[in-house]
């Protein structure tokens, strides 16, 4: 039925009351009641706030009508209210006069435009609240512990120092891995496992101007592939049954603002490369069960420890994410390339392995580094740490000697045979490598006087290494049997020089000995040393 004239009439009538009446009560509870015009100057204060004016340096209440309200009550924010025409329904006001509970309200006249502000003092007495102020200081005070605790998880514990090695493959890693931590470009590490990539990772992001941020890894292998889209993207509240009615923020939004490291890129499902290459391309995704998009500023870095290259050949990986994770490529060496850094590494670990279990940092004999050289060590770094851990805790001197390694690696039989295998790899004949020495030396012979005599010579020949031998005294087969054993070093290790244009690497592998070995019989014939490429 259509409203009377009087009907109108009467609830005009009831809602003047309702306005006044929520007044009058409100005036009632509160402890004073400020009115300010749109100018936010002050039009009238009730009872309660004249109390207040003492307290703030007036006498009189008449003193204060008229003037802005700042100059009466310092730092309020009524001249905010009516320039925003927004209410602040709690707020904490304190000056000179104490310290007060506050709200604060707009007025609107009938053509819905703001003319003035009304501002209520719900609480002088600071002191009765204190109880709920404590608990509401105790829930921040934790709040912040929980934010630092997740903070400090997630902060990096590797910086460049960590990798650990002087050889030229390590350094070339850390000169690009250094490069790469000034850009903030897409980064992907390739090795195998065990040669350090999350270590690698971090000690980018700890460079780079992220590394204020979070550093999230996700190990793309060891989640089942149905839940890796949440795992990467989030879930929405209520996206399936089951769900947290709060939603799950994903590994990409956690990253936000830092690093996001994707280990074993590899592993990724063909159905969810799509999703991620659009939000690298993007930079936003869609939470799983929301139509929302979410932006994310979260820097990329992939790692695989197989060959992307040949996925995408097979048809397992697709070849526009590759293109886009393959900007700043960086290949890590496996350790069985670069055995020069074995004896930092071994000290580096032990030393690890010494305040991890609080014990006094044991050292490892040359002759065990010799010998460790010479394994192919298919875990690299993380399985050479796996067996120093066990060659610690079963050997109880202080110096690990080759025998500390013999119980843990029982392969090393084969590979090192006694204490002076290593020694014996370089002399013997060409059974165990020499053969092509031999060959490059025009007829190195088994009879000690043979080489006594011809070797040295056609050495001399080469021109490359220097002057001929055979001036020596200890070239005649008179010689004693030390000096004679050392002639025929020298002269394999000068032939094997020759041959390969002053290649260590080669020279070592035509010799049939570890890179180690020869740098140490390089250091004790330094006429050969200075002669040679490193």
């Amino acid at each position: 039925m259509p409203r009377t004239l009087d009907a109108w009439h009467d609830s005009d009538r009831l809602l003047r009351l309702a306005a006044q009446t929520f007044f009058d009560q409100l005036s009632e509870m509160c402890e004073g009641i400020l009115v300010v015009d749109k100018a936010a100057r002050i039009v009238w204060i009730d009872d309660r706030w004249q109390r207040n004016i003492q307290n703030l340096g007036f006498n009189d209440p008449g003193e204060i009508i008229g003037r802005p309200v700042e100059e009466i009550v310092p730092n309020t924010l009524m001249r905010h209210v009516v320039e925003t025409g927004k209410p602040i329904l709690l707020d904490i006001l304190e000056n000179k006069a104490g310290t007060y509970i506050v709200s604060r309200f707009p007025v609107h006249d009938e053509s819905g435009e703001v003319i003035g502000a009304v501002g209520l003092i719900l609480y002088d007495r600071v002191e009765s609240l204190k109880p709920l102020m404590g608990k509401l200081s105790r829930l921040q005070t934790e709040l912040a512990q929980a934010q630092s605790e997740l903070a400090r998880q997630r902060r990096t514990r590797y910086t460049f120092s960590n990798f650990v090695g002087n050889s030229e493959r390590a350094l070339d890693v850390k000169s690009r891995a250094r490069r790469a931590a000034v850009l903030n470009t897409t980064v992907l590490l390739l090795g195998e496992t065990g040669t350090g990539k999350e270590l690698l990772a971090q000690a980018i992001h700890s460079a780079s101007s992220r590394a204020r941020h979070p550093f999230i890894a996700v190990n793309v292998a060891a989640i089942p592939e149905t839940l890796l889209e949440a795992e990467f993207f989030g879930v929405a509240p209520g996206a399936y049954t089951g769900a947290d009615k709060r939603g799950r923020e994903g590994k990409f939004k956690l990253a936000d603002g830092g690093t996001l490291f994707l280990d074993e890129i590899g592993d990724m499902p063909l159905a969810l490369q799509a999703k991620l290459l659009r939000a690298l391309q993007e930079r936003e995704f869609e939470p799983l069960g929301s139509n929302a998009v979410t932006r994310f500023d979260a820097r990329v870095i992939a790692a695989s420890s197989i060959d992307l290259g040949q996925l995408v050949e097979q048809g397992r990986f697709r070849a526009d994410l590759y293109y886009r994770l393959n900007v700043l490529p960086i290949r890590l060496p496996p350790l069985r390339e670069r055995v020069e850094d074995l004896e930092p590494l071994c000290e580096h670990l032990l030393e690890q392995i010494a305040l991890d279990n609080e014990m006094q940092p044991k050292e490892i004999d040359r002759e065990a580094i010799d010998a460790l050289a010479r394994l192919p060590w298919k875990g690299n770094v993380r399985e050479l740490r796996n067996v120093l851990e066990r060659a610690c805790s079963l050997w109880d001197g202080i110096r690990l000697t080759l025998d500390a390694f013999r119980e843990v690696l029982p392969e090393l039989e084969a590979v090192a045979g006694d204490a002076q295998g290593a020694v014996r790899a370089t002399l013997t004949p060409p059974r165990v490598g020499l053969a092509p020495v031999a060959n490059d030396v025009a007829g190195l012979v088994a009879h000690d006087r043979a080489i006594a005599t011809e070797v040295p010579v056609v050495l001399g020949a080469s021109g490359a290494f220097g002057a001929s031998d055979a001036s020596d005294p200890s070239n005649s087969s008179d010689a004693p049997l030390p000096e004679r054993i050392a002639q025929l070093e020298r002269a394999a290790i000068r032939a094997a020089l020759v041959a390969t244009g002053g290649n260590r690497v080669q020279a070592a592998k035509r010799l049939g000995i570890a890179r180690a070995t020869l740098y140490q019989k390089l250091e004790q014939y330094p006429e050969l040393a200075a002669a040679s490429s490193r």
